[in-house]
């Protein structure tokens, strides 16, 4: 959606929850904002995410830093449930913060910020002297096969993810930065998202998404270090030393044909994903996490798992051991107003080391291929370097900007 209609939906978003229970009180916790890694990634997915993308209008390496300096201080207050200034000073100037989210709880709030290509280079020129400072792998995705991409609702020199508990609490999070960054940078699209569709964590269950099936169940956890050290973060293999310690972002949002697909019937369905609707077990098993048999066959020779079924296609034991660590959301933004159908689908967001070796390579398999190419479209990309995570007395990408 546009910046502007990104802010205009904020109070009817904030009204959305869920009937489940669990998830009817946003947990009251506060998740550390400083660290070796941003918060955000490995983090135990929360429900709720308000994603926004910022073009630059300042001019100079130091203006820049002073926006990240700000911006900085004010998530370090944020993320413990502190608004970023007095709400109630001088009565004849706007309050410092804009106040929304006073008396509520820190709801596990995260707040990642990433770095676009564009921020170091822009129609080949070097817009503020950081070119040759770029990390390695920050440098287009190019075109993919499977997307239909809105140029309005893709890309960005900045990025802020913003997940919580509670959807107001995030949306406070990016409004007030956005306005912080004022006359320094511009939303340049937002998106809102709520339900999970990942679980990031060993303890988390996995939730479904808005095809009703159940949405990451082998995905990668972010509290099995030795995976993350393998696939998400960067290492010294980067020769950019101050990026060390960060990770890689592509964010797709991809509508799902939702009147097409439940017009399916549930065995075809089934055979799509690769999964049992219900369990969430795969077609050779009877348990959600029971392992994939690629190699199983029916009675008549035809492999149980279809060979354009997403669960195949999608696993490390057929795409040449790529994983990615998925952390994406249920989106809705009403209907087409051309078709009248829905408008709603998933709002992915995966991290990696490196963008074109796992998650570009990965989806040139799946564009061609995939079974469920019949009820999805990519119609926005984007890709941002997340920078490692800020010491306290530091500031985002001081590596970057010392």
């Amino acid at each position: 959606m546009t910046a502007a209609a990104g802010l205009a939906v904020g109070g009817a978003y904030a009204g959305l929850r869920e009937p489940d229970a669990a998830r009817a009180a946003p947990e009251p916790v506060a998740v550390p904002f400083y660290g070796f890694h941003q918060a955000g990634i490995a983090t135990p997915a929360q429900d709720r995410l308000v994603f926004a993308a910022f073009d630059l209008t300042l001019d100079t390496a130091a203006e820049l830093r002073e926006l990240f300096r700000a911006w900085t201080r004010a998530s370090a207050k944020m993320t413990v449930g502190l608004p970023v200034g007095s709400p109630a000073g001088d009565p004849q100037a706007p309050p410092v913060d804009t106040g929304e989210a006073l008396g509520l709880p820190p709801s596990a709030l995260t707040i990642t910020f990433g770095l676009g290509p564009s921020l170091f280079v822009q129609g080949g020129r070097d817009r503020l002297g950081l070119r040759a400072r770029r990390p390695r792998s920050l440098t287009p995705l190019g075109p993919l096969p499977g997307e239909q991409l809105d140029p309005d609702r893709s890309d960005g020199d900045l990025c802020v993810q913003a997940c919580a508990g509670d959807p107001q609490v995030a949306f406070h999070a990016v409004r007030n930065l956005a306005r912080i960054g004022r006359g320094a940078v511009v939303v340049r699209w937002m998106q809102l998202g709520f339900g999970r569709t990942s679980s990031t964590t060993s303890k988390q269950q996995t939730l479904r998404n808005l095809m009703g099936f159940k949405d990451g169940t082998n995905n990668l956890r972010g509290d099995r270090e030795a995976d993350m050290r393998r696939h998400v973060w960067v290492g010294g293999e980067e020769p950019q030393r101050w990026f060390r310690g960060g990770t890689y972002m592509v964010t797709r949002r991809i509508r799902m044909r939702i009147e097409s697909w439940d017009r399916g019937v549930l065995e075809d369905q089934e055979r799509v994903i690769g999964r049992r609707k219900v369990s969430g077990a795969p077609l050779t098993g009877t348990r959600e996490h029971d392992p994939v048999d690629l190699r199983a066959r029916n009675s008549d020779g035809s492999p149980v798992i279809p060979l354009d079924a997403h669960i195949r296609l999608a696993g490390p034991a057929e795409n040449g051991g790529i994983r990615i660590l998925r952390r994406g959301y249920s989106y809705t933004d009403g209907t087409d107003p051309q078709t009248g159908e829905l408008d709603a689908g998933l709002f992915f967001v995966c991290f990696q080391r490196d963008p074109h070796r796992q998650f570009a390579r990965l989806q040139r398999r799946l564009g061609v291929r995939d079974a469920l190419n019949e009820y999805i479209q990519h119609t926005s990309s984007a890709l941002f370097a997340i920078p490692p995570g800020i010491r306290r007395g530091s500031f985002l990408a001081e590596g970057l900007l010392a």
